[in-house]
């Protein structure tokens, strides 16, 4: 008997220690203090967590190699278990991320989450005060106080060249570069207006104690490059990022943004693209956006070099009534375009046309140039070329330079249609009228004539008609077909639009003979 009340007792004991066990562990769990990760993923690089109790509960904020500072929001602690949320940018249909930081016995931490697009999953240990002075963010100084800075005479009309990103993303490297210069010269578009060589994102490397910038192992000698392509006749551009990090990934001008206009002065660069990327995390409203790309505006004029100076924020928060007053001279008015026609057409007929205030000195930017990527029809990229003339919009290549048809090179290199786009008064031309799937644009242009532009927007052939109010010239008037390179009768009637397709017309007035 005595026996077998001592096993019941063992049992009943082992029973309630297999209850209460996890109880207690859970009790404790210390999730305050400093957690650190060695093996960090990419993005969005969080290399260290740090959490605290407070009178109001639990608080913490991550830190991010992109983001700095994270704050968690609605913190709380289920057995062994963090939850938290973080804001998510650029992602209205998700404005929250939730996260979770789980907690093993042996003292590690499990951190899952995400921000943006992807999510992590990754291991981490407790930080000693040497982590946590190495890890922590520090922010960049002040920006500066809004101010207008004044004209610089620079774009009197749109830029037009040739830029890395659309062909090539970051696998880019000098011997690329040196030869999409050789090509501009050699194809004939360097003579047609395409002056600037731009190189997007993937050139940088890392900083050095002194804090200046070295371009990454394949580009040994950015000035040597841009020595190589100024003795072309032609102009070197960069890219970076207010934020920490650019699009891609590598090192942008935060906290460095004086010292890297500095650098690119040196460098011999004509052309400087700033695109918001990491930097929407911190300059996230209208006044935190336009002192940012103030900071560079203002930078890049105390170089003393001439520096052409490009927006790219998207068209948040009207840019275009603003971008010339921070010392631009374009400003992106979309997201990326792609090598597709809805996504172009999106763009060409939708979104750039929203913004005014394009004309000498200062050009809105539908993003570059798809022709010659393969992702459209011949019609297609009349359509592309046309609507970006019309509207007086930079001309930035995005292709492959070296492998290209005559049929493309000939659209791009097409003298009358470039005219249009460089036409000095450098009006924005708007839509007058539309039905059935046709849009008809106009442009005046410098010496008088107009250009108008009859677009087929279905994928049917259309006919349409120009009416003389499609001008708005008044009296007899001399029209070419610019593409068919023929002249046509006053009242030539119906004229036939291909799918997707384009006609564009030169309008001149016919003066009366004495």
């Amino acid at each position: 008997m005595r026996a077998t009340h001592r096993r019941g007792i063992l049992a009943c004991l082992f029973g309630m220690l297999a209850v209460f066990a996890p109880i207690a562990a859970m009790a404790g769990v210390r999730p305050t203090g400093a957690w650190v990760f060695d093996r960090v993923a990419d993005y969005p690089g969080v290399t260290m967590m740090r959490v605290d109790r407070t009178g109001h509960g639990l608080e913490g904020r991550l830190t991010s190699r992109w983001y700095g500072d994270i704050a968690m929001r609605n913190v709380a602690l289920h057995g062994r278990t963090l939850h938290f949320d973080t804001r998510n940018i650029n992602d209205r249909d998700r404005p929250t991320r939730h996260w979770t930081a789980t907690f093993d016995p042996a003292g590690g931490v499990l951190l899952k989450g995400g921000i943006w697009h992807g999510d992590i999953a990754q291991h981490g240990r407790r930080g000693t005060p040497r982590n946590v002075r190495t890890l922590t963010f520090r922010p960049a100084a002040p920006l500066p106080p809004l101010a207008t800075l004044p004209p610089d005479d620079l774009a009197a009309t749109p830029p037009m060249g040739w830029s890395s990103w659309n062909r090539f993303a970051d696998k880019i490297d000098d011997s690329t570069i040196r030869a999409m210069a050789d090509a501009l010269v050699d194809s004939g578009l360097r003579d047609a207006g395409y002056l600037y060589v731009n190189i997007d994102d993937g050139w940088q490397g890392v900083r050095g104690p002194d804090g200046v910038l070295r371009p990454n192992e394949r580009f040994p000698d950015m000035k040597a490059l841009a020595d190589y392509v100024h003795a072309k006749g032609l102009k070197l551009g960069l890219y970076t990022s207010p934020g920490p990090r650019t699009c891609a990934g590598y090192e942008g001008s935060y906290g460095h943004v004086a010292q890297d206009a500095r650098t690119f002065a040196d460098w011999g660069v004509d052309y400087v693209k700033h695109d918001l990327c990491s930097g929407e995390w911190f300059y996230d409203t209208a006044e935190g956006v336009k002192q940012a790309y103030l900071a560079m505006g203002q930078a890049l004029r105390a170089t003393g070099r001439p520096i052409l100076y490009s927006l790219c924020e998207y068209g948040r928060f009207d840019v275009a009534n603003w971008g010339r007053s921070v010392g631009g001279h374009v400003w992106r008015t979309t997201g990326d375009i792609t090598d597709d026609y809805k996504t172009m057409s999106d763009i060409g007929f939708e979104r750039n046309p929203r913004f005014p205030h394009a004309g000498p000195g200062g050009w809105n930017d539908p993003d570059m140039l798809e022709v010659g990527n393969g992702g459209m029809s011949r019609d297609e990229y009349r359509t592309h070329m046309t609507l970006w003339a019309m509207q007086a919009a930079p001309l930035i290549m995005g292709h492959d330079l070296r492998h290209m048809t005559d049929e493309t090179r000939d659209l791009l290199a097409m003298p009358t249609l470039i005219a249009i786009d460089q036409d000095r008064l450098g009006e924005q031309g708007r839509r007058v009228r539309r039905a059935d799937g046709v849009e008809i644009w106009r442009k005046r242009l410098a010496d008088g004539a107009v250009a108008v532009a009859m677009f087929n927007r279905t994928t049917d052939p259309q006919s349409a008609v120009s009416m003389p109010d499609d001008s708005g010239l008044v009296g007899p008037v001399r029209v070419r077909d610019l593409f068919a390179n023929r002249n046509l009768d006053q009242g030539g009637g119906a004229l036939t639009i291909a799918p997707h397709g384009v006609v564009l017309l030169r309008v001149e007035p016919v003066m009366a003979s004495r």
